[in-house]
């Protein structure tokens, strides 16, 4: 059984930083793509930033300049490092892997931008 088990979450006032953790565990090996993605109330889920196993990395233009995913293959995990936050970054946050033409989710992990 595969998990993904998002860490990170919580509350920052505006223009803080977080950053978002997800490890991958089970029978999951040779993870394609690993990312973010994101759904605030009231909208669709929507993309963050991914990164392949080769390292390309592809950002909203939302979040282009103030995040950065990086990732680690060897520990199944991807990372997000979020700064200048800004109240509309509030949403739960998801982790997302690509394996075997299969899509795995985390249960979201919830940030809220607010002062």
């Amino acid at each position: 059984q595969v998990q993904l088990v998002e860490s990170g979450g919580g509350l920052v006032q505006p223009g803080g930083s977080l950053t978002l953790s997800c490890a991958a565990s089970g029978s999951i090996f040779g993870i394609n793509v690993m990312g973010w993605y994101r759904q605030a109330p009231g909208k669709q889920r929507e993309l963050v930033a991914v990164v392949t196993s080769g390292g390309t990395r592809r950002y909203s233009d939302s979040v282009l300049g103030r995040f950065t995913i990086a990732r680690d293959n060897a520990k199944k995990a991807v990372y997000l490092q979020m700064n200048s936050l800004k109240p509309e970054d509030t949403a739960v946050y998801y982790c997302n892997a690509v394996f075997s033409d299969t899509d795995y989710w985390g249960k979201g992990t919830l940030v809220t931008v607010s002062s």
